[in-house]
């Protein structure tokens, strides 16, 4: 089914363009048989805006959609009971209906359906009585079928694209805290801050952030997806610890910014080494991390402790060399530094312990 779609949508026939197509014939041929109406174009129209990326989005458009006729009807029948016709009745209807569905913030498609209705109810309302209501029974009809026909035929399921960011975002990680060793080499000809990495890595925090959003969305309202729900929530609570994480290589970042830039003298060369030998260490389980929370398997577990007990080790080695450090202020920096690489291991160690 996906391979067809994906075949489909080379010639411009995307799924969402097959569904609106869709929605707007089922619901004229509903319409025609339900309100025996010749041309119940309202019904159609109402399925081409209503159909969305999302079933959420197309309950929002379906409620602004019924909305907007609802008042457009009601607003061509009170200046309708006032005066016939003409150019000025038009100018007025047409003016007060997208007047007030701007002022409720309306999607512009809506405001110009508000318009459209208004005109229609007003110029053939007085041939049929039943005109106006007729019209708001088709447009209720186009967006039901629109909202279950998105539903029904391949929902949109946006959670292979949330595993997907959190791979790539614990995988920036995990090079940004890496690449922040360079902040320990003091003889480099050019003076680094890491500003730069860290500020790319939150750009892509935040479009992890969306990606999650946009999933969550569209699983709202979509009682065929309700199953995902579940696994959403838990891929959630991973995105929350890689942010965990972020907020402590900002910390780190800090930290060796400090100690290069005041006290680069009283840090010795070997402990330096050791320090970013355990930054390294450190920042291997990150990845690691990302692929088990979005596929635990055993073995992908076994290697995140292994590497959780690696690092240990050696921020316990540099914990034990701190007391060759003579300097406060240098001390206290270390010892910030350390405790920020200590509670990045506690988010990777919790994802390791589900395995066992």
């Amino acid at each position: 089914m996906h391979k067809t779609i994906e075949q489909l949508s080379r010639f411009g026939l995307t799924l969402q363009i097959i569904k609106t197509a869709l929605a707007a014939a089922v619901s004229w041929f509903v319409a025609t048989n339900l309100l025996r109406a010749e041309y119940p174009y309202f019904a159609a129209i109402a399925a081409i805006l209503t159909v969305q990326v999302t079933v959420a989005d197309s309950v929002d458009k379906a409620t602004q959609r019924i909305i907007g006729i609802i008042g457009g009807v009601l607003l061509s029948m009170l200046i309708g009971l006032w005066l016939e016709v003409n150019v000025y009745s038009i100018f007025f209807v047409i003016l007060a209906g997208m007047a007030v569905s701007k002022a409720l913030r309306m999607n512009p498609q809506i405001i110009s359906q508000v318009a459209i209705s208004s005109l229609l109810v007003l110029a053939f309302g007085h041939i049929n009585q039943g005109y106006a209501f007729e019209r708001i029974i088709e447009t209720v009809i186009g967006s039901a079928i629109a909202v279950i026909i998105n539903a029904v035929i391949v929902p949109q399921n946006a959670i292979p694209d949330v595993e997907n960011s959190i791979v790539s975002l614990a995988g920036s990680a995990s090079q940004t805290l890496s690449s922040l060793r360079a902040l320990l080499d003091y003889k480099a000809p050019k003076r680094k801050t890491g500003r730069t990495e860290v500020n790319a890595l939150k750009r892509e925090y935040r479009k992890t952030l969306d990606t999650l959003g946009l999933a969550e969305q569209s699983l709202r309202y979509n009682l065929f997806l309700t199953n995902k729900r579940t696994r959403l929530t838990r891929l959630a609570v991973s995105i929350r610890k890689l942010d965990h994480i972020i907020v402590q290589i900002r910390g780190i970042r800090r930290g060796l910014d400090d100690l290069q830039q005041n006290r680069p003298s009283q840090l010795s060369p070997e402990f330096a080494q050791q320090l970013a030998q355990a930054m390294e260490v450190t920042a291997n389980c990150i990845p690691l991390f990302g692929k088990a929370s979005v596929q635990p398997a055993t073995d992908v577990l076994a290697n995140l402790r292994e590497a959780n007990q690696h690092a240990r080790t050696l921020q316990a080695h540099c914990l034990g060399e701190l007391r060759s450090i003579p300097s406060p202020e240098v001390l206290r920096d270390v010892g910030s530094i350390l405790t920020d690489l200590s509670r990045i291991l506690a988010e990777t160690e919790k994802q390791s312990s589900k395995g066992k």
